[in-house]
């Protein structure tokens, strides 16, 4: 068999005759293909990936002495431990990493692709990829996933704010209730902000204690904790701030104001979480039909400051990103727009 790369999402099984089989990567070579059953592995959470739990355990602890984020390094070990369970160790019976190939990675992969997103996949992907480059180094041992490459994603450009869209939203949450308010000012940050859905759950209130409070009305500003525990400081408009402020008025007669906290749960509820968080969003573009999840205003506020003129340099202090490739993704749907903008700006007084 070659051993050149092999893009194994050429052979997906979704254009595949027999799509619930991972298939091996000689075509026709039938005592290469390995059936499996009619139905999605459970997800890692519910697994026990057995022999390989301990090296997973090493791997979460090197990790996190790297400073990955918490999110991340449950991602990475999650997408290991459901590899090993899933598939290791119920259809291939391996038990040792060292008898890992290339053609399992591969296997994984095809049975990812007839199932979920190539995003999905190419996501599971490199978190095994970062597993089998620690193991490689920490073992001298070969890496298996040396000479592959990831499943090819194609982006998908996500559509910013139309001003009717956000109108609407804002419709959603009018009224005088704790909830109302609440969820006005949620949207309003997300708007004036773009940050990220775990970065707005954890912004912290506590106007007494300045150690602990990270919301400055008087100055916009709001304090935030970015990835891997980097923080940054970022604006909010005037009209934010007034809606975070009629919040932070009910808020203050909330059972549980004493919470650092943010945001609270309405009839007296704890402190909500960023799950609790997206479906209170997503609930309100219900309500008024909008298609609304956190990460599509971190597109809008992007393209809105390049649209405007804003220097790139300064978007990515305000978003916490360190590299410009970011640059490239946020706001795409709206590139065109942007660009004849430019054109009209740069060439209306053209001779």
């Amino acid at each position: 068999m070659s051993h050149e790369p092999f893009p194994f999402w050429l052979s997906h099984p979704r254009r595949s005759p027999i799509p619930d089989r991972l298939t091996a990567l000689d075509a026709g070579d039938e005592s290469k293909t390995m059936a499996v059953p009619g139905r999605r592995f459970p997800q890692p959470k519910q697994l026990d990936a057995g022999s390989f739990a301990a090296d997973i355990g090493s791997f979460r602890l090197h990790l996190a002495a790297e400073g990955k984020a918490p999110g991340t390094i449950r991602n990475y070990t999650g997408a290991v431990r459901w590899f090993a369970a899933a598939y290791l160790l119920l259809e291939t019976g391996k038990t040792r990493w060292e008898q890992v190939d290339r053609q399992d990675i591969e296997r994984w992969m095809v049975y990812l692709l007839a199932r979920y997103s190539a995003a999905y996949a190419s996501v599971q992907y490199r978190a095994l990829q970062q597993f089998f480059k620690w193991w490689a180094e920490e073992e001298e041992v070969p890496d298996p996933m040396a000479r592959l490459r990831p499943p090819k994603v194609t982006e998908k450009p996500v559509p910013v704010f139309t001003s009717v869209e956000l109108s609407e939203l804002q419709k959603a949450c009018q009224g005088k209730t704790f909830a109302g308010r609440r969820d006005a000012a949620i949207i309003a940050v997300f708007r004036a902000t773009g940050v990220r859905l775990a970065e707005l759950a954890g912004i912290r209130y506590a106007p007494d204690d300045l150690a602990r409070n990270d919301v400055d009305l008087q100055s916009r500003e709001i304090k935030i904790c970015g990835k891997g525990g980097k923080g940054r400081v970022v604006k909010i408009s005037y009209e934010a701030a007034r809606t975070l402020d009629r919040y932070l008025r009910v808020r203050a007669r909330h059972a549980q104001a004493w919470r650092s906290q943010l945001w609270l749960g309405a009839n007296n509820r704890g402190p909500l979480t960023a799950a609790g968080i997206y479906q209170i969003v997503a609930r309100r573009g219900r309500q008024c039909g909008v298609e609304v999840y956190p990460h599509r205003f971190r597109h809008h506020f992007s393209h809105t400051w390049l649209y405007r003129g804003g220097a790139e340099g300064d978007l990515m202090e305000l978003n916490g990103w360190s590299s410009p490739q970011m640059l490239t993704r946020y706001g795409a749907s709206a590139r065109a727009a942007r660009a004849r903008r430019t054109y009209d700006r740069i060439m209306e007084d053209s001779p």
